[in-house]
């Protein structure tokens, strides 16, 4: 195997740790949107921008693990089909907490309200990254995968 073909294998598990590093700093951005607004205005154009921006990301981020990566390594490591499922189970569980803030930053809920949604989505997030890299960067450091990253992985 040559040094570019290397490079190209190794890039899956960097990538997944970038991705993850770039929601958790657009989560940080959300909650210093939040903290940036007052109770007579609690969902600020910025509030409301990033809230969008971090949502949008996360999902397409899941999204596109559920449809090209988890596929992929199940094709190839069949032993991680129950650790696949529970991130797709962690995928299901965030979606339901990221639609809950979406509607309550439409609806202008109050500050605090939006605060405990963010703090609901940042600790399953967290926890549910931390769980995927422990179990799969190993085997995205191998993994052979001809697909557009930002169709994998996410926006970000």
């Amino acid at each position: 195997m040559g040094e570019g073909e290397q490079a190209r294998l190794v890039a899956w598990s960097r990538e997944l740790r970038r991705v993850h590093d770039r929601l958790r700093e657009a989560l940080r951005v959300t909650r210093e949107a939040l903290a940036a607004g007052t109770p007579a205005r609690p969902a600020t154009r910025d509030l409301l921008l990033f809230c969008h921006g971090f949502c949008a990301a996360l999902t397409a981020h899941h999204e596109g693990e559920d449809r090209e990566l988890f596929p992929a390594v199940a094709a190839r490591h069949p032993e991680l089909r129950d650790t696949l499922h529970r991130l797709r189970q962690d995928h299901s569980m965030i979606g339901y907490l990221v639609a809950g803030l979406g509607d309550a930053v439409a609806r202008g809920a109050p500050p605090d309200e939006l605060d405990r949604h963010l703090d609901g989505v940042a600790a399953i997030m967290e926890s549910h990254f931390r769980y995927e890299e422990r179990q799969l960067l190993t085997v995205l450091e191998t993994l052979a995968l001809d697909a557009d990253p930002r169709a994998v992985l996410g926006p970000l």
